[in-house]
C-alpha cells in the first residue's frame, strides 16, 4: 500500500472490499466512502460504481462497496461501520423501473445486473429506498447520490410506472447532494471538499450537482422555473419548464436552474461538469480495473451483463445525435468526448491477454460509434448551440464531416496480435455517414466490422414522426440503403440492412403506422421484435407523451397512450403474425386502409372468412389443396 498527497491509504490492484472480513484484511479500520449499488459489483469500466469507486480511489480515498442490500434490513448497509466521508447511492447502470418492467409494465423475468441474472434483487426506485434505509441508522453522514436514476430524476419529472409528476429525487431520498452526467469530476471535487472540512451542507459550488436550500442569495444568474404545484396543476406549464432545462444542458452556456418547493424550498441544479479532455478519458480508462465481477458471484453464474462489455471498447462520450426519445442530453451530454488511440490500442493489447478472449472484440464506440470528435470546433469554447440541433432537421454547415480518424483506429485494431476480427455493435448514426463523400468508412465497414448484417436505427418512415423523433427523413434512410447495398456489391459481399422501428411514439396515428407496415412489406422483413416507445424520465418525447405538446414549439402532439391503440400499432408492424390478424384488421379498418385487405400484391393481410364469403377462382385449387394436407395431418 502506499500513502497518497490526501494523507488517505490507496489499495494496490485488487477487488474493492465488499465485507467487514476483506475491509479488515485490506488494513482498513474505517472507510471515506460506502458505495451502495442496485447493480452486481463488476469492476469494469462499463459499469459506473467501477469507474466512480476506482477514480476516488486513484485520489487517495478509501471506497467499499455494498452491492444490492436487503432493503428491509437496515443492518444490510451497516457491514462496514460509519465512513468517514460519506455515503454514495446508486440504482445501477439503469433506472431501477426500466430494469423492472416492460413498457407494458409487466414484471421483467430476469435482471442482467444481478449474480445468475436473478430478479428481484433491487428495489423500486432504489436510490430512494436506499437512502432512507441509510438515513435510519445514519442520520447525520452525508448521502451523495448519482447515476442514471438520479441523473434523469434531478427535478420534477413525469414517472410513467404511478402516471403522475414526481419531486425531484433529491427530496425523495433525503439525500445531501445529487451529482449527475458521469459524475468523476463533481465527486472529487465533492471528496476533497468534505475531506477539508467543509459541511456538505456549503458545498452548493460544484458544477454538475443538484443541492437543496432554503435560500437562493448564493445563486447567480440563475432561471427560476414554475413551482412544482403549477407543474402539477398545468401540463404546459411542465412542458415549458422542461424545454428551459432542456436548452440549459450545456457545460459552457447553461445557467442555474431553481424549482421552486412548497414550505420554502428549493431544488437548485449547477451547470453541467465540463467535459473531459482526452487525456483525462485515457487516465479514466487506465485505471486498474479487474475487468471482471466479484469472486463471490462465481457460485451463481457470475453476472450476465458482463458478457455483453467484456470483450468491448468504449471510444467515446456524448451524442449530438438529438433524438427526441434519447436522455443523453440531459446525462452524456450533446459534446463528444474521445479517448486517444494509444489509451483504446493499449485496453486492446489487456483484452487479448484474458483466457475467456477468442480473438473478437466484440465493439468499439460508444453511444453512437462514428461520432469521435466534437460536432464543430466551437463547441469546447462556447459549448453547443441553445436553439438548434446538430444533424437536425438540416445538417449544420458549421459540422466537421469524415470517417478518418475512426477508420485508422479500426485498421490499427486489426492488427493486433491475437485480434482475429473487430466488430462494430453500437449505433452507426446513418445520416451523419452520408454526409461524408468518401466511402472509405462503408467500405471498411462492410468488408470487416459486420457480419452479414447491418443493424441501423432509421425508427420510422412516416416524416411526421421522424420529426417528432428527431430524426431524418426517410429519403436519407433510402439513399443510405442505396449506398449500403452498392458497397457490398463492390466487395462481393450479400450482407443486409436490419432497421430497428418504435412503434406509438408521439405523433404516430394509426395512418402513420401503416405507413411504415407498407414500408416492410415492400422491404419483405417483419422484425422478431417491436420497440413500443416507451417514457423513460427527462426525454423530449416523455415530455410530449405526459403534456400532448411538442415542448419545442408548444403546438399540440397526438399521442397514441391507450393500451389497445398501441397494441395495433404494434401488431400492423408484424402484420404477417397471425396471431395479430384481428389486431391488424381492425387498425386498417379504423385508418381508413381496408384497400389493403384482399389478395392483390400490395395487401398486408386477406378477408376474413365469413358466412358468404367466396374466394376468386385462382385461389380456390391452392386452398383445396392446403384443407386436403391438414386433413391428413389429422387422419
Amino acid at each position: 500500500m502506499m500513502e497518497s498527497r490526501t494523507g488517505s491509504v490507496t489499495q494496490e490492484k485488487g477487488f474493492l472490499p465488499v465485507s467487514r472480513q476483506e475491509m479488515e484484511q485490506a488494513g482498513l479500520s474505517q472507510l471515506d466512502f460506502v458505495y451502495v449499488i442496485g447493480d452486481a459489483y463488476v469492476d469494469h469500466p462499463s459499469f459506473g460504481h467501477a469507474i466512480i469507486s476506482r477514480v476516488l480511489e486513484a485520489r487517495g480515498y478509501r471506497v467499499g462497496i455494498i452491492s444490492q442490500p436487503d432493503w428491509k434490513k437496515p443492518e444490510s448497509v451497516q457491514i462496514f461501520g460509519p465512513p468517514r466521508l460519506g455515503f454514495l447511492v446508486s440504482a445501477g447502470n439503469m433506472d431501477s423501473m426500466v430494469n423492472h418492467y416492460t413498457v407494458s409494465k409487466k414484471r421483467r423475468s430476469g435482471d442482467a445486473y444481478t449474480p445468475g441474472g436473478a430478479p428481484g434483487k433491487r428495489p423500486d426506485h432504489a436510490v430512494t429506498v436506499y437512502c432512507n434505509l441509510i438515513r435510519q441508522t445514519y442520520k447525520h453522514i452525508p448521502i451523495l447520490i448519482g447515476g442514471i436514476e438520479a441523473s434523469l430524476r434531478r427535478l420534477a419529472h413525469y414517472d410513467y410506472w404511478s402516471g403522475k409528476l414526481k419531486r425531484s429525487v433529491l427530496l425523495d431520498s433525503g439525500a445531501d447532494l445529487l451529482m449527475y452526467g458521469m459524475g468523476e469530476k463533481a465527486v472529487t471535487e465533492i471528496a476533497d471538499a468534505l475531506s477539508a472540512g467543509i459541511s456538505i451542507k456549503d458545498i452548493t459550488f460544484v458544477p454538475g450537482t443538484v443541492y437543496r436550500s432554503k435560500t437562493t442569495g448564493q445563486v447567480f444568474d440563475g432561471i427560476l422555473l414554475p413551482s412544482f404545484e403549477a407543474l402539477q396543476a398545468d401540463k404546459r406549464a411542465y412542458a415549458e419548464s422542461f424545454y428551459t432545462q432542456y436548452q440549459n444542458t450545456d457545460p459552457f452556456t447553461a445557467k442555474p436552474l431553481i424549482e421552486p418547493y412548497p414550505n420554502g424550498m428549493y431544488v437548485i441544479q449547477n451547470p453541467p461538469a465540463k467535459p473531459l479532455t482526452t487525456q483525462e478519458m485515457d487516465d479514466i480508462y487506465a485505471l486498474p480495473y479487474m475487468r471482471t465481477y466479484h469472486p463471490s458471484y462465481e457460485k451463481e453464474g457470475g453476472v450476465p451483463a458482463l458478457s455483453e462489455v467484456k470483450f468491448s471498447l468504449v471510444s467515446c462520450r456524448g451524442c449530438f445525435g438529438g433524438c427526441s426519445f434519447c436522455a443523453l442530453t440531459f446525462h452524456q451530454g450533446r459534446i463528444i468526448q474521445s479517448r486517444s488511440h494509444e489509451s483504446i490500442l493499449a485496453e486492446a493489447k489487456e483484452l487479448t491477454k484474458d483466457p475467456d478472449f477468442k480473438g473478437y472484440i466484440h465493439d468499439v464506440g460508444g453511444p453512437t460509434a462514428n461520432f469521435r470528435f466534437p460536432a464543430c470546433n466551437k463547441q469546447l469554447t462556447a459549448g453547443a448551440c441553445r436553439d438548434r440541433q446538430c444533424l437536425f432537421p438540416e445538417p449544420c454547415p458549421n459540422l466537421k464531416r469524415g470517417h478518418e480518424d475512426y477508420v485508422a483506429l479500426l485498421k490499427k485494431l486489426d492488427a493486433l496480435p491475437g485480434v482475429k476480427k473487430v466488430f462494430i455493435r453500437s449505433g452507426i448514426r446513418f445520416d451523419y455517414l452520408m454526409l461524408d463523400n468518401d466511402d472509405a468508412f462503408l467500405t471498411e465497414l462492410c468488408r470487416n466490422h459486420i457480419s452479414g448484417q447491418l443493424k441501423v436505427a432509421p425508427e420510422h418512415v412516416s416524416n411526421r414522426v421522424l420529426e417528432k423523433m428527431g430524426k431524418p427523413p426517410v429519403q436519407v434512410y433510402r439513399a443510405f440503403a442505396r449506398r449500403y447495398e452498392q458497397v457490398n456489391q463492390r466487395l462481393g459481399k450479400k450482407q443486409y440492412l436490419v432497421p430497428y422501428l418504435m412503434s406509438s411514439h408521439p405523433g404516430s396515428t394509426l395512418q402513420d403506422a401503416v405507413i411504415l407496415a407498407e414500408f416492410l412489406r415492400d422491404l419483405g422483413y417483419m422484425p422478431e421484435q417491436v420497440q413500443d416507445f416507451y417514457p423513460t424520465p427527462s426525454t423530449l418525447s416523455t415530455c410530449m407523451y405526459y403534456t400532448g405538446v411538442d415542448p419545442r414549439t408548444m403546438e399540440p402532439v397526438y399521442v397514441p397512450s391507450n393500451p389497445h391503440e398501441k397494441a395495433m400499432q404494434r401488431a400492423l408492424i408484424q402484420y404477417r403474425d397471425p396471431k395479430n390478424y384481428d389486431l391488424v384488421y381492425e387498425a386498417l379498418t379504423k385508418a381508413g386502409r381496408k384497400d389493403l385487405i384482399g389478395f392483390q400484391k400490395h395487401c398486408l393481410i386477406r378477408p376474413r372468412k365469413e358466412k358468404g364469403f367466396r374466394l376468386p377462382e385462382s385461389k380456390k385449387k391452392k386452398t383445396g389443396t392446403i384443407r386436403n394436407i391438414h386433413k391428413k395431418k389429422q387422419k
